[in-house]
């Protein structure tokens, strides 16, 4: 099916009726037609908001004068707007109303434009095309009853585009074959667009491809011309579709790089909000409209009946009602009285709760801060050291031993701080990386970690890949280790003399995704039936008959989360002293082009062509070693200090390029130390090293003076990057 859009002279049309709408008081007349055509200028610039707030202020005119013409014309021309933003919904509920109040004026030019639209509606956005065709037809029945000639052309170009659509081509071309020569040569400009983009798509489908892209060049020049956006999104669409039809794919691309800028300038999300907003508005003001008339109904019934002997009658009657209702008030507020005391004692109760949780919270986000920075710090020696083995030793390069310790620190950090922050993957403000990896590596080196804990229990590992998977895939390959990580050390916990199986196969491509499903399989002790669905909540731990297993009860949890993260679910199959099965499938993008540009840009040298000196302050004696190493290794020099009043002293006796300050340190803290600096007029730049989250001391930090942060652990590379670029930023400014 072809998808088409053509316009039914939308601006011209509506200028048509702003100049021809009935007759009547000529000052309010003049107040809604020039909204109107302001509505039309701003649709024209392809500012649907500002177009709709004018259509909605003639609507409310409208109502205030009580034309049913100008009413019928500004529902219509609303409906146009919503079209054209892709609100097809809203598009007929309006020209429905459009019609409504037409046919109280039995108005054959507005029943043309808006049988015309309704065909739009249902045949652009492709609700039901037969339906639309019907509709189009009965434009075009008003447009040869009113004898309008450029009518009868818009009602056949869209009869036209409408049968191409569901590939009745003769049918279409029966409708324009007799004026299309009388548009290309004098008709208007976007006659001459929506013909020549009719006959692009025609030929285009009888195989005639130079022909048809002489008629798309001509189309686009002259909607480029005269600046029709609307249009010219259009085009696009069809050159996309006619460059694919004939497989040549980069022009395809190139017309769909244009379509898609264009649309994001032409249907901006700002302004389709701004619609949304502005409907909500013009629902609201037709209540409003509707209510105004039912209280002026109303006030005239009370006038009329102050004015009828019956309201003695009805006086009485009231006053015996009111009498009844002031006795059943009486009791209601002796009974509310009572549900008082008792809802405050319930207030009460429900604020001491709440206090109570608002400091239970205070305490938790405490000792997360506390807990993150007493284990970051440790890891960042054990990461540190690994890497200085590596350097010192590089004959211990290829060891699995020492490849398995870093890996397992890395995977041991990355566990701590998803761990410690839970609550921030189930709200799912955890947003995944697109990282190269090898998947045959990532999982090698998961079995080679674990490979102890399957010599202790007597297990036999099994790795199967499937040999259809690319070499190199894009993705989170951090979180996949940790899930697969997870699995595994689960399974081995639960298997002796048995066998745990890793499995990869390729189960579907979708364009450059290559969706794999993981297989973690054991033949360990299972999992009762009705324990299934519980191993997945956070800090559960299934009894075991056999023996008392250690943990946090988090980690099926934590993978089932960041299963979730990826779009996807996990599955378990379990049967006692059989074995368990978990399988989940992950989708990650091969492309051989970004694969390359991110493999060439892995190793790159960012260490220091100049000998720079960096001033290290850092209490932890580790610590130093590790940023030392680090510093050393990037061909700079480095002075070592305890603390901040340490650190002023060696400022004052030597001038350094860059300094490394610590935050939480004995004596004076990073914060109140870099004060310090700064009011000494010192602009070195400072950089804080912290285990401490990132989001907690930014605003402090930057509030102290500092002008970046690193958090540890981190990679070599990373200090690398920043020390070179705030060093540079420097001499730039200086």
């Amino acid at each position: 099916m072809i998808k088409n859009r053509f316009f039914t002279s939308f601006l011209c049309f509506l200028l048509w009726t702003i100049c021809c709408s009935a007759q009547g008081n000529k000052q309010e007349n003049s107040v809604i037609e020039k909204l109107l055509n302001n509505a039309v200028t701003e649709f024209n610039n392809a500012k649907f908001d500002k177009a709709l707030e004018y259509s909605k202020q003639a609507l409310i005119k409208s109502f205030e004068i009580n034309n049913d013409s100008y009413i019928a014309e500004s529902y219509n021309t609303i409906g146009g707007i919503y079209d054209e933003c892709s609100e097809s919904a809203k598009a007929i509920e309006f020209y429905e109303k459009a019609l409504l109040f037409a046919k109280k004026v039995n108005n054959d030019k507005l029943y043309n434009w808006i049988y015309g639209n309704l065909g739009n509606a249902y045949y652009f956005n492709q609700i039901d095309v037969p339906k639309g065709i019907d509709y189009y037809k009965k434009a075009l029945y008003y447009a040869i009853k009113t004898k309008d000639s450029a009518q009868i052309a818009y009602a056949k170009i869209n009869l036209a585009s409408a049968y191409f659509s569901i590939d009745m081509f003769d049918e279409g071309n029966e409708q324009v074959k007799d004026i299309k020569d009388k548009i290309l040569i004098g008709g208007s400009e976007d006659a001459k667009v929506s013909m020549n983009l009719l006959l692009g798509i025609y030929t285009t489908n009888h195989n005639e491809k130079d022909k048809a892209e002489q008629y798309y060049a001509s189309a686009e020049q002259i909607a480029i011309a005269n600046n029709m956006d609307s249009f010219l999104i259009n085009i696009y669409e069809n050159l996309v579709r006619h460059y694919k039809h004939y497989k040549v794919l980069e022009k395809a691309e190139l017309y769909k790089n244009k379509l898609d800028s264009l649309s994001q300038v032409v249907y901006s999300k700002d302004k389709l909000e701004n619609v949304k907003k502005t409907a909500v508005q013009i629902e609201l003001d037709e209540y409003k409209i509707q209510l105004d008339k039912i209280e002026k109904a109303n006030e005239k019934h009370q006038k009329s009946i102050k004015e009828s002997k019956l309201i003695v009658i009805l006086f009485i009657i009231i006053l015996i009602v009111l009498l009844l209702f002031l006795l059943t008030l009486y009791k209601n507020i002796k009974l509310r009285e009572h549900a008082n005391i008792e809802l405050q004692l319930a207030n009460e109760a429900l604020l001491e709760a709440k206090e109570k949780a608002e400091e239970a919270s205070r305490l938790k986000s405490q000792f997360v801060s506390t807990i993150t920075h007493e284990l970051r710090t440790p890891l960042y020696g054990v990461i540190g050291i690994t890497n200085i083995i590596l350097d010192e030793h590089k004959e211990l390069g290829n060891s699995p031993h020492l490849k398995s310790l870093k890996f397992s620190a890395k995977y041991l950090l990355s566990l701590v701080n998803d761990i410690l922050q839970i609550n921030k993957i189930e709200e799912k403000r955890i947003v995944l990386e697109n990282l190269i990896f090898n998947l045959t590596d990532e999982i090698t080196t998961i079995k080679n970690s674990v490979e102890y804990i399957a010599d202790k229990n007597n297990d036999k590992l099994i790795l199967e890949i499937d040999t259809a998977i690319p070499e190199f895939l894009i993705g989170d390959k951090l979180r996949l280790s940790q899930i697969v990580m997870n699995l595994v050390s689960n399974a081995l916990k639960f298997t002796k003399n048995g066998e745990v199986s890793i499995i990869a196969d390729l189960k579907k491509v979708e364009g450059s995704i290559y969706f794999i499903e993981f297989k973690i399989k054991d033949t360990g002790i299972g999992i009762a039936k009705e324990d299934q669905e519980k191993v997945f909540d956070k800090f559960v731990q299934i009894e075991r008959k056999e023996e008392d297993y250690q943990g946090t009860g988090l980690g099926l949890s934590i993978v089932s989360r960041l299963i979730e993260l990826f779009d996807s679910k996990i599955y378990l199959e379990s049967e006692e002293n059989v074995g368990s099965t978990f399988t989940f499938t992950i989708g990650f993008e091969y492309n051989e082009e970004k694969s390359r540009e991110i493999i060439n840009n892995i190793d790159v040298d960012l260490s220091s062509s100049h000998l720079y000196n960096i001033l290290v302050v850092e209490d932890n004696k580790i610590n130093q070693m590790v940023t030392k190493k680090i510093i050393q290794n990037s061909n700079m020099s480095c002075t070592i200090v305890d603390d901040g009043y340490a650190a002023l002293v060696a400022l004052d006796r030597e001038l350094f390029d860059l300094i490394l300050m610590d935050i939480n340190m004995p004596l004076i803290n990073g914060f109140d130390t870099t004060r310090k600096i700064r009011e000494k007029g010192i602009k070195t730049p400072v950089i804080a090293l912290t285990a401490f989250d990132k989001q907690e001391v930014t605003e402090e930090a930057l509030g102290a003076g500092m002008n970046d942060i690193m958090v540890k652990p981190f990679e070599p590379t990373k200090l690398y990057q920043v020390i070179t670029n705030q060093i540079k930023n420097k001499e730039n400014a200086g």
